[in-house]
C-alpha cells in the first residue's frame, strides 16, 4: 500500500494558529521534538473539498499514551497532544504513576488549560469478590461523582456484558446493570456506554443463531444505554464471527449498525488495522492512516446522518504503539487530511 505525506488541512491549520503555532508546521516542530519523521498516511481522496473529520471533534484515548502518562505526567501529554490538533480526551484512569499525585479538580483544570475536553473515561464494568473495586457494579455512586467532578459528558466501560455468561439470558441481565447505570447517569446529565471489542459480535453458547451484540441492543435503553464503537474491533469481529458455529455464512458490516441507530453511537474508537487472513482477528494494529481501514468512508457516512457532524465523537487509539507520541501525532495528521469525495 502507498505512503504519501498528508496535506495541510485549514481546520488544523486555524487551530494549531490559535494555540500559538505556525499552522502545519507545529508538526514537523513537534516532530522534530520527538526525533520522529514527518506524519505520513494513505491518500484515501485528492485532498479537495470538505474535510472528513468534523472540527472539533477528535479525541484520543489516554490509553494509547499509558505510558507517557505514567512518566511524564498529564501536563506535558497534553501539552504534546494541544500541539498536535487534538480536542478531547477520553480517560484510562486518573492517577499518574510516577509522575505522581494529581487531584480530580487539577486534571480537568490541565486538561482545559491545554485546549482540550474530557469526553469520557473507562471504568470496569464489575468485580467477583471485591466489593471496595472502583467499578459500575460495586462502587456506582463513586464513578459517577467523579466523572461529574471532571465534567464528563459520558462515562462508560470497556468491559463486555460478560458477568452471567455467554447466554442470551446472561447477556439480558447484563443488559438490566447497563439500563440500571444509564439512568444513574442520566439522573446526572451523563451518557452510560459500552466499548466493544470484537467477541460481542460473537453468538449465544445457548442459541447459536443469535449474535450476542444484538441482544445487547435489543435489550438496553436507548434512551440510557450507549454504544462507543471500537471500530478495528468491529472489523476484527466481522472476520472471525462472519459464519455461525455450523458454518452458515452470517455477513454484517459494522456501519451498517451505527447507520440504523446513529443516535446510540456518540462516541467512535478509531485505531487502523493491516489485513492478515493468517492472524486471528483478519488484522494487526498498526498506526492511523497506515492500515486498510477506510476512514474516509466510516466518518463520512456517519458525519452524513442527522446531526452526525455534531453528535459524534472520534478518539483516535492504539493498544500497543511502538512510540506513543509518534502515533498521536500521525493520527491526527491523517485523520484531518481527509476529504468528502464528493465535494
Amino acid at each position: 500500500m502507498s505512503r504519501k505525506t498528508t496535506t495541510a488541512d485549514p481546520e488544523l491549520t486555524r487551530k494549531l494558529s490559535r494555540r500559538g503555532m505556525l499552522g502545519v508546521a507545529a508538526g514537523a516542530t513537534a516532530a522534530a521534538l520527538l526525533g520522529a519523521t514527518a506524519p505520513t498516511a494513505t491518500a484515501r481522496s485528492n485532498g479537495r473539498g470538505r474535510p472528513v473529520l468534523p472540527p472539533g471533534r477528535l479525541g484520543i484515548q489516554l490509553y494509547s499514551l499509558r505510558d507517557k502518562v505514567s512518566t511524564l505526567g498529564f501536563a506535558k501529554v497534553f501539552a504534546e497532544l494541544e500541539r498536535f490538533g487534538y480536542d478531547e480526551v477520553e480517560y484510562a484512569g486518573y492517577t499518574q504513576g510516577s509522575a505522581g499525585a494529581i487531584t480530580l479538580a487539577q486534571l480537568r483544570k490541565l486538561t482545559r488549560d491545554h485546549g482540550l475536553r474530557g469526553i469520557g473515561s473507562h471504568v470496569g464494568y464489575y468485580s467477583d469478590g471485591n466489593p471496595g473495586a472502583y467499578t459500575f457494579a460495586q462502587n456506582l455512586t463513586k464513578v459517577l461523582d467523579d466523572a461529574q467532578a471532571l465534567g464528563l459528558k459520558h462515562i462508560g466501560t470497556a468491559s463486555g456484558p460478560w458477568r452471567y455468561g455467554a447466554t442470551v439470558d446472561g447477556w439480558k441481565r447484563a443488559a438490566e446493570d447497563f439500563n440500571t447505570y444509564g439512568a444513574a447517569a442520566r439522573a446526572r446529565g451523563m451518557k452510560f456506554y459500552q466499548h466493544n471489542h470484537a467477541e460481542e459480535f460473537s453468538f449465544a453458547t445457548d442459541r447459536p443463531d443469535v449474535r450476542l451484540y444484538d441482544v445487547l441492543l435489543a435489550e438496553t435503553d436507548p434512551d440510557l444505554v450507549y454504544l462507543e464503537m471500537d471500530i478495528y474491533w468491529a472489523y476484527a469481529a466481522q472476520f472471525r464471527f462472519g459464519r455461525r458455529a455450523d458454518g452458515t455464512p452470517a455477513p454484517f458490516d459494522p456501519l451498517d449498525y451505527v447507520l440504523k441507530q446513529p443516535d446510540r453511537y456518540p462516541l467512535f474508537h478509531v485505531k487502523d488495522g493491516e489485513h492478515d487472513a493468517s492472524a486471528r482477528d483478519g488484522y494487526r494494529m498498526v498506526d492511523v492512516g497506515d492500515g486498510d481501514i477506510d476512514y474516509q468512508r466510516f466518518i463520512s457516512a456517519v458525519s452524513k446522518t442527522r446531526g452526525g457532524r455534531r453528535d459524534h465523537h472520534w478518539q483516535a487509539e492504539h493498544d500497543n504503539p511502538v512510540e506513543s507520541f509518534a502515533f498521536a501525532r500521525k493520527s491526527s495528521a491523517h485523520l484531518h487530511s481527509l476529504r468528502e469525495k464528493d465535494c
